[in-house]
Order: structure tokens, then C-alpha cells, then sequence
């Protein structure tokens, strides 16, 4: 199967985990397009959901396909958040941002009693940060906070380009309004200090490092579906 078709059947999996009257964050990027497309099938088949989306582009994709929407603010306690990854380690610890979204998408998580994650089975890794580190940062001072991560990577054994994202030829803006510098970092042994590290720099908005959020996992590979669990 190709990667769209295992992305497809991961998030078939998920929505059997919908129940209905659910509030229910709705992740970002292409695994979670696909769990937009079927979970519309089933609201328009009759069940009663209410999504609370984690970036503007899912939210044009959940009203195209008729799924109702509330704010967080509305919503501020949701039952379960389905999203995708970029990276996953064996302790169900994430790489998330590759699309942009991760301030909104880790809010949205925070939020939830569960959040489940969907991939294909190319997202696991033994350790994180072969997928660059999405860091979301402020426009103001931006070398300032450049020079901030790169020292405290340092100090952490860590080393590698941040490399400013870029599209059509222009800064990426995220839905907040900030920049993201990617951190090529190669291998990141010590999420949790390099969490610490990051959110201690003021110029530093949120990273991509999703420490203790997923639940579980669902796979999607060529030998089927199988479900990762977090350990308790």
C-alpha cells in the first residue's frame, strides 16, 4: 500500500474510537485530512460531533466536508484529539509542527482526556530528531533567539543548521502570526531537558517536542493496523 492508503486505514481505525456527542480536537496535516474525509461520512450518516480544529486549513476542511465546529473557548474540555506525527518514539513521545501548526495542535492536546495519534509506520524511530524540530518562534529579536537556542542545544550535546522556514520564497507565518526555525538536529537523546531548555527562552513560542501527550498510537503498515500504547 502506499503512504496515502496507510495513512487512510490509521485513520479508519481512529474513528472507531468516536463516540457520539464527542468533543473532539481535530488535528492537522495529511493523516488527519484523511480522518476529516471519513469522519464527514459518518456526521452525515448521523453522528452528532462537535470539533474544535487546530489550524485554519483544517477548519475549511471540516466545514467542506460538514463536521461542526466550536472554539476552544467554547469547548475548553474535550473528550479526545486525533492527530498525526512526524516522528514517534517507543515511549510514545512526538515530533509534531512539520506543517506549522504545532502551538494550536499541542493546545488542542493539552486540552483533551485522550489524544490519539495516527501514522504510518515510516514515523517510528528508535530516537527523535532525524525529522528537523519545528521551534515556533516570536518575529521580535529573532537572531537574539536564534543565538539563545543554539547555545542551550550546545550545552546539551547538541549541534545541527536552524534553518528558518521559508514558503514562496517568503518567512512561513503560522496561524499565530509567528516564524518557525527548524532544528536539524540529527538525534535528540534528552527530550525532556531540551524541552526545558526551549521554553526557557523568551523568544521561543512552543517547539514540537510532544512529551507525555499521546495515549496511544495507531500504525498503519503493510502487514496491517497495530496500536502502540503509552505506559502508565
Amino acid at each position: 500500500m502506499d503512504a496515502t492508503t496507510l495513512k487512510r486505514e490509521a485513520a479508519r481505525a481512529a474513528l472507531d474510537a468516536v463516540a457520539d456527542g464527542m468533543r473532539l480536537g481535530i488535528g492537522s496535516g495529511t493523516t488527519a485530512e484523511q480522518f476529516v474525509d471519513l469522519l464527514g461520512a459518518k456526521v452525515a450518516a448521523g453522528l452528532t460531533v462537535k470539533g474544535v480544529p487546530t489550524s485554519e486549513k483544517t477548519a475549511a476542511l471540516c466545514r467542506a466536508h460538514g463536521v461542526p465546529l466550536a472554539t476552544l473557548d467554547e469547548l475548553p474540555e474535550l473528550d479526545l484529539t486525533i492527530d498525526g506525527a512526524d516522528e514517534v518514539a517507543p515511549d510514545l513521545t512526538l515530533i509534531k509542527g512539520g506543517g506549522g501548526a504545532l502551538l494550536r495542535e499541542k493546545i488542542v492536546a493539552f486540552a483533551s482526556a485522550r489524544m490519539i495519534v495516527i501514522v504510518d509506520g515510516s514515523k517510528l524511530v528508535a530516537t527523535l530528531g532525524r525529522f528537523p524540530l519545528p521551534i515556533e518562534v516570536n518575529r521580535f529579536g529573532l537572531a537574539a533567539t536564534r543565538l539563545a537556542i543554539s547555545n542551550s542545544a550546545d550545552r546539551l550535546g547538541l549541534a545541527g543548521p536552524l534553518t528558518l522556514r521559508m514558503t514562496n520564497g517568503q518567512p512561513f507565518v503560522t496561524d499565530g502570526g509567528h516564524l518557525i526555525l527548524d532544528a536539524s538536529f540529527g538525534r535528540i537523546p534528552q527530550p525532556r531537558a531540551l524541552s526545558e531548555a526551549l521554553h526557557a527562552i523568551p523568544g521561543v513560542v512552543e517547539h514540537g517536542l510532544f512529551l507525555g501527550l499521546a495515549k496511544s498510537v495507531i500504525v498503519a503498515g503493510a502487514d496491517g493496523i497495530r496500536t502502540l500504547s503509552a505506559a502508565h
